[in-house]
């Protein structure tokens, strides 16, 4: 019998695959990474936007058409358990979020004769499988990292407390120690991921122990990169900026998504209200060089014209080096679903259009800045036509921009090179690397 793992969504899911992959080999089980040649079909779904639901169950059915036995794990099995059985009756089985280990059992009574078995938590409360070996499905010089999970948050627009329960973070010495094993497989670049990495170690520890796992991290030799994603403004702390700007490993990088800038629209999304550009500021001002990303949303119910401007004007000001906006997506179980003032779609539409049209110009203006300068990038590969893709330390993978390079000399992925800039476009640059 095998078994086969299709992955939605965000990286945080794509190490939980990797750890129920894991789980699968400690227990003897044969994995195929082709669906065809599988009896059993795990699908990790995503829940968090209505598109993302689609593309799940989208796989769902695929598979359920191919004849395979499916299993449904992550956020959508966590959402909508009872529906999603009801909706697609040929399902084998379920779990949930926080119910990794159970894959076992599931296939186990599938295997054993049962139509359908289901293992969903009604709170999920996530424990890392510390005692569990991931079997990367991605391959390559950087590896997601997992700090936490769950979040304390309760913003209006998001489901993702309910799907993953409270904020736990991971001990300092499992994370280390996880680190140096991906290291010693040839990983140069780690990147730090939680449902909010700012807000790591507060449940451990009382106190945020973010910069004292950068600077265990820090040591560790023939790691070149750290990168942290998902801060929370608040958690933007002196210590940590500190840390970001002093230890070398850790790549000039701030990913904190602000969601808006109005204050009554943040309020509505029960989100900080506070002064964001005093606070990005800050973060230019003590880390020298760093390149600040960030994420927005539009068309949250009730954002009228003024306060769209608003935030267009916020954009224009702050003239972010990253930045993805988003339209706002109605989810039932929200504080946000409930909300009147619901817009339009055409309107959420034309003002994404607006802000990445602007966000586009910033973007070619912050870029054309390192033309006739030196950076430091990671090789990720090449192209057909045997141009080198590389990626700065100001770009995170997947969603920020690539570097085309030429060489005289052949590299290695994973290595840090050194590229002098030649020319830029709205993502992405270009040049040659330097001896």
């Amino acid at each position: 019998m095998k078994i086969s793992l299709i992955n939605h969504g965000c990286a945080k899911n794509l190490v939980d695959s990797e750890l129920i992959l894991g789980i699968l080999d400690k227990n003897g089980y044969e994995v195929t990474l082709n669906e065809d040649e599988a009896d059993i079909v795990i699908i990790n779904t995503c829940s968090f936007i209505h598109d993302a639901e689609k593309e799940s169950v989208h796989s769902i059915l695929e598979m359920i058409d191919k004849g395979k036995k499916v299993i449904v794990a992550g956020c959508l099995s966590q959402k909508h358990k009872e529906e999603l059985k009801e909706a697609i009756p040929e399902l084998s089985g379920m779990i949930g979020t926080s119910n990794l280990y159970d894959i076992v059992k599931v296939i186990k009574k599938i295997t054993g004769g049962n139509k359908y078995e289901s293992l969903v938590n009604d709170k999920p409360q996530y424990i890392y499988p510390e005692d569990i070996k991931r079997q990367q499905i991605t391959v390559g010089a950087s590896s997601y990292l997992k700090i936490g999970e769950g979040c304390n948050y309760q913003c209006g627009y998001c489901i993702i407390p309910k799907l993953r329960g409270k904020y736990i973070s991971r001990p300092i010495e499992n994370i280390v120690k996880e680190a140096n094993e991906l290291v010693d497989k040839g990983v140069t670049e780690i990147i730090l991921i939680a449902q909010d990495t700012s807000s790591y170690g507060i449940d451990l520890y009382g106190k945020q122990a973010l910069p004292e796992l950068l600077e265990e991290l820090n040591k560790i030799e023939n790691l070149s990169w750290i990168r942290i994603m998902y801060a929370y403004p608040t958690q933007m702390t002196d210590r940590l900026i500190e840390a970001i700007a002093n230890l070398d490993k850790v790549v000039k990088y701030v990913d904190i998504p602000l969601q808006h800038s109005h204050p009554r629209v943040l309020e509505s999304m029960k989100r900080p209200v506070m002064d964001y550009k005093k606070l990005i500021q800050k973060i230019r001002n003590k880390i020298p060089g760093v390149s600040v990303r960030t994420s927005l949303i539009v068309g949250y119910p009730g954002e009228t014209e003024e306060e769209f401007e608003h935030l267009y004007n916020f954009v224009k000001d702050v003239k972010f080096d990253r930045m993805g906006a988003f339209e706002y997506s109605r989810e039932k179980g929200t504080y946000s679903d409930t909300l009147s003032g619901q817009i339009p779609a055409k309107v959420k539409k034309q003002r994404r259009k607006k802000l990445m049209e602007l966000q586009q110009k910033i973007s070619l203006e912050n870029n054309q800045k390192y033309i006739n300068k030196n950076l430091k990038c990671i090789v990720e590969g090449y192209t057909n036509d045997g141009t080198i893709i590389l990626r700065s330390e100001h770009d995170a993978p997947e969603i920020d921009g690539l570097v085309y390079a030429t060489s005289e000399q052949e590299v290695v992925p994973g290595d840090i090179e050194t590229v002098k800039i030649t020319n830029a476009d709205e993502y992405d640059l270009f040049g040659e690397i330097v001896e």
